[in-house]
């Protein structure tokens, strides 16, 4: 197809989502183009080691492996994959226009599914032990880390929820906390004080990450003091919140005050005919594989409800 060709649908995006609307969508018989971009394609899962929750993977897959098996599903079934990133979006009209670095693309409907990001602590050491001891997701990989020493980094509910969780694997889980008391609900705080395996460290923050090939030093400092000391740990969570992946639609859909694109639940549909969101760029809970394949799911199907209501 050339750039003057009016698809059927665009989907912006890929990991679990995006690539679910693009399996559903080609299966339907629109010949989907994924937007996947070029160096995120794939999402948060491309960063995930062995994931052992998602249904239909007994012994566990690696989250790369399983983007990878998806990517192929959709593309037997007729999407077209451009590993490139949108650059702008123009969706007022009723053909919908996605330009990324190198293509103009035209459809009838447009499925976002950008994702979000987790807030980096932009430390020395943080990227050289993603997955090698820093993790994002204590549900995705909090069982690996069964029996030794873990810290948590983070005081508002999000954190507390991910130490509570792991505080069933690890030995111990320290809290690191830049704070002289947690920003989350006084019930969970008083549930994470009550553990007895928890450990809070008050008014620190990590500064540095050190270890031979995977992580086992926590370097602590004292927000008041100044004063550092050494945290021997095999594994830190980074709980500090979530950005979606949103900014760059210029307010041409509704968001909500932190930036996730609001739906006219249970449906995925925006405020914008034609457009409809899935994945964590719209969920803010649960933020799991199969929560965004399930919206992803939804999203085609809207968009096939849409497209075929057109022609009516």
């Amino acid at each position: 197809m050339n750039e003057e060709t009016v698809r059927d649908v665009v989907v912006v995006g890929s990991g679990p989502a995006g690539w679910t609307a693009a399996i559903y969508t080609a299966r339907a018989g629109f010949n989907p183009l994924v937007v996947a971009g070029s160096l995120d394609a794939g999402g948060a899962l491309m960063t995930t080691t062995e994931v052992e929750n998602f249904p239909g993977f007994p012994e566990g897959v690696m989250g790369p492996d399983l983007m990878e098996k998806m990517q192929v599903q959709a593309e037997k079934f007729g999407a077209e994959v451009l590993f490139e990133d949108a650059v702008s979006l123009d969706l007022a009209g009723e053909i919908k226009v996605v330009t990324t670095e190198d293509g103009v693309y035209r459809a009838k409907a447009v499925i976002l599914a950008l994702g979000s990001e987790y807030k980096k602590l932009g430390i020395e050491g943080e990227q050289q032990f993603s997955g090698k001891g820093v993790s994002y997701c204590a549900t995705c990989d909090g069982f690996f880390f069964k029996g030794q020493e873990i810290a948590v980094v983070g005081g508002g509910d999000s954190a507390v929820t991910e130490a509570l969780f792991l505080a069933r694997f690890g030995s111990t889980v320290h809290v690191i906390h830049r704070r002289d008391q947690l920003r989350a609900s006084k019930i969970m705080a008083d549930r994470l004080l009550a553990e007895p395996n928890v450990k809070v460290h008050w008014n620190s923050k990590v500064v540095d990450l050190k270890g031979e090939g995977s992580l086992q030093v926590a370097l602590l400092e004292d927000t008041q003091t100044g004063e550092q000391s050494e945290l021997p740990v095999s594994g830190l969570f980074v709980a500090i919140g979530h950005e979606p992946r949103s900014s760059f639609l210029g307010g041409q859909v509704d968001l909500d005050e932190n930036g996730y694109i609001l739906t006219d639940e249970p449906s995925t549909s925006t405020n914008v005919p034609g457009v409809f969101a899935c994945g964590d760029v719209v969920d803010h809970i649960y933020r799991q594989a199969v929560t965004a394949a399930g919206t992803g799911c939804r999203a085609a199907l809207d968009a096939q409800s849409y497209i075929e209501s057109l022609a009516s």
